[in-house]
């Protein structure tokens, strides 16, 4: 009988059916699964299955263990912490990573006392272990010379950062290096601020140091640099002032949750040599952003993250900067209509004393290379979604 006289159902028998082999859900399955959307960056997901294999096989310590550094990525820090306390605590004592893991945990949430216990933990339970290099680096980070105590020292006052802010805004590059080179007390004051100051103290800390061309301040980039508990950003900027310091130079940088030495000659940073006229646009913005009080810290730091990466991406056919104030406005107003903020370019325009033609200008130069409406459109699309997920 030739095929097209079959018949077209799909014929039943014991025979057939013996060769069936059954699909089985195992804990193996939904780790697999896990692994596969955490490949593809789809967390949520990964995070789902990791918890149903862990339901099917409770007492499997590995289990716990990437479900607790998934949650570490996801900042969920707290929660990642009981995991790995758990681990070593009730399942599995050898996974002693997993005090170097809550050592960085707690750095990320600004317990340094408790990061410094779990890193000393680590180190006496397993001395040559993985993560022991990485794990005395950081301790010498934080206990270099006298800076143990500017490390645990708590936060400046309000008053104190603003005191700092404005004394360094006063100083003429010559008058900076003298007194950094003469008095000790100055030293120490910027070394607890640039840990311990708002960002934009930072910030501007970071680039004195990188004008100075002194080998302390060049020490004490390199030590920033390699702390795991500064924002990447400004680990960005510290390592553009390193290179422009030392373009030929080496360090050793926090990446990727490990210590690893780069060459600064041939390692990608946000920009190749960052220009004064850059940090005038940036300066300009920060200065008209700080008259209006809607704007948090977070928003800061986020025109930043728009202009470095703008400049990332134009570099090095960055267009000529002949007026800052217009790059400025047209940089705030990408910022607005990021956050869909009830701002308008014309209202910018006489902030900064430019027409509102040019700030539409340069924001869809900016706009064109970053596709910030794009983003923020996707963004508020998501943001909706989990609204939605958890009202349900």
């Amino acid at each position: 009988m030739g095929r097209v006289d079959r018949p077209k159902g799909l014929l039943k028998s014991s025979k057939v059916s013996s060769k069936v082999i059954p699909f089985i859900q195992d804990s193996d399955y939904y780790f697999q699964k896990s692994s596969y959307y955490h490949q593809k960056n789809k967390l949520s997901k990964a995070l789902l299955f990791l918890k149903k294999a862990i339901e099917l096989e409770p007492e499997n310590a590995l289990h716990h263990y990437n479900l607790a550094c998934l949650l570490s990525k996801t900042n969920r820090l707290k929660e990642a912490n009981r995991i790995f306390k758990h681990i070593v605590l009730n399942l599995d004592p050898s996974l002693t990573e997993c005090y170097f893991l809550m050592a960085i945990n707690y750095g990320m949430m600004e317990d340094l006392p408790k990061a410094k216990r779990y890193l000393l933990q680590y180190l006496q339970l397993s001395p040559e272990g993985q993560m022991a290099d990485e794990a005395q680096e950081l301790l010498f980070a934080m206990d270099e010379g006298d800076e143990e105590a500017v490390v645990f020292n708590p936060d400046l006052t309000m008053q104190e950062n603003e005191a700092l802010e404005e004394a360094l805004s006063t100083l003429s590059e010559s008058q900076f290096r003298e007194l950094f080179g003469s008095d000790k007390g100055f030293r120490q004051a910027l070394q607890r601020a640039l840990y311990q100051g708002s960002d934009s103290l930072k910030e501007r800390i970071i680039r004195l140091y990188g004008r100075l061309h002194h080998d302390e301040a060049y020490a004490c980039l390199k030590n920033y640099v390699i702390n795991p508990w500064v924002k990447e950003r400004l680990r960005q900027v510290a390592l553009l002032e390193l290179k422009n310091m030392a373009p030929l130079g080496r360090c050793r940088i926090f990446a990727g949750g490990v210590i690893k030495e780069i060459d600064l000659s041939s390692y990608p940073l946000l920009a190749p040599v960052w220009r004064e006229e850059w940090q005038i646009v940036l300066e300009c913005t920060y200065n008209n952003m700080r008259n209006n009080p809607h704007y948090g810290e977070e928003f800061f730091a986020d025109v930043e993250a728009i202009w470095l990466d703008y400049i990332n991406h134009a570099y090095p056919h960055v267009p000529r900067i002949v007026k800052p104030q217009a790059w400025s406005a047209g940089l705030e107003y990408c910022l607005a209509r990021f956050h869909f903020l009830d701002v308008t370019q014309k209202e910018l325009s006489r902030s900064y004393g430019v027409s509102a033609a040019s700030v539409g200008q340069k924001y869809k130069l900016i706009n064109q290379a970053l596709h910030i409406e794009q983003k923020a459109y996707r963004n508020m699309l998501t943001f909706l979604a989990h609204q939605e997920r958890e009202r349900d």
